[in-house]
């Protein structure tokens, strides 16, 4: 059971060492062997669910200074609870920047792109420019981005997405597992928006056959991507989100 965090004198919240000391009483070894498995960097990890940590940043509440500390402790759970916590409106190129350097797991990579990094003003500049970064944590950020954004803004117009096309060709021959994974995860949702698209993006995979043909990553991603984009249950999807919008 986790405690309960109450706003202490002057309105002001639980210090990060308190947050930290939590953190660690919520530790659980056998979870880190699991998640290793799974390609998640053991390297400071505690081993908390993330179901865990969300109900732990609503009993924290938000807060930017908090963030900052919780990030520069290198603790892996820390860091995906600084970016529960801190406030989009309050985030900087610089910090961005500062934190994605130090990018070292796909989940928590995927978990500050997905709930705090896309509701920033700077999200789709730096989709773009970190997907031409060689890194590999960065590039799968701003392809992180772009799967991030077409789920959550739903009323982008289909401008918005085009530019990020030539980009996943580009780098559909990247063969690092986590990259590739990225590059496949933002051409499937961008896909799905609506027939638009879907028709571009299966353009897409038909240009990384003719372009790419001798890329095992590149063949990959457009034949897996061909799958779900072709498929009875894509096309339901888009018809249902298609309704919701006109309604």
């Amino acid at each position: 059971m986790l405690n309960k965090f109450h706003k202490i004198n002057n309105n002001k919240f639980m210090k990060t060492e308190q947050i930290i000391s939590e953190l660690k009483s919520m530790a659980n070894a056998r979870n880190v062997e699991g998640m290793s498995r799974f390609g998640i960097n053991p390297a400071g990890l505690l081993g908390i669910s993330v179901v865990n940590l969300r109900i732990l940043a609503k009993e924290i509440g938000k807060n930017h200074e908090t963030a900052l500390e919780l990030w520069d402790t290198g603790i892996h759970e820390a860091r995906i609870l600084a970016a529960f916590i801190d406030i989009p409106k309050s985030v900087t190129r610089k910090q961005m920047e500062n934190w994605v350097k130090d990018f070292d797991s796909w989940d928590v990579c995927d978990q500050v792109c997905m709930n705090l990094f896309d509701k920033t003003p700077y999200a789709f500049d730096k989709a773009v420019e970190w997907v031409e970064r060689e890194e590999e944590f960065v590039r799968r950020a701003g392809f992180a981005l772009m799967a991030v954004f077409a789920v959550h803004n739903k009323e982008a117009e289909d401008d918005f997405f085009y530019s990020f096309f030539p980009l996943i060709i580009k780098y559909s021959t990247d063969e690092r597992n986590f990259v590739k994974k990225a590059v496949n995860w933002a051409l499937r949702q961008i896909g799905k928006r609506n027939w638009e698209l879907n028709l571009r993006a299966i353009k897409c995979c038909e240009t990384m056959l003719k372009t790419h043909p001798a890329s095992k990553s590149a063949r990959w991603n457009a034949n897996d991507a061909l799958r779900e984009l072709t498929n009875d249950t894509a096309r339901k999807r888009i018809e249902s989100a298609l309704k919701k919008v006109k309604n």
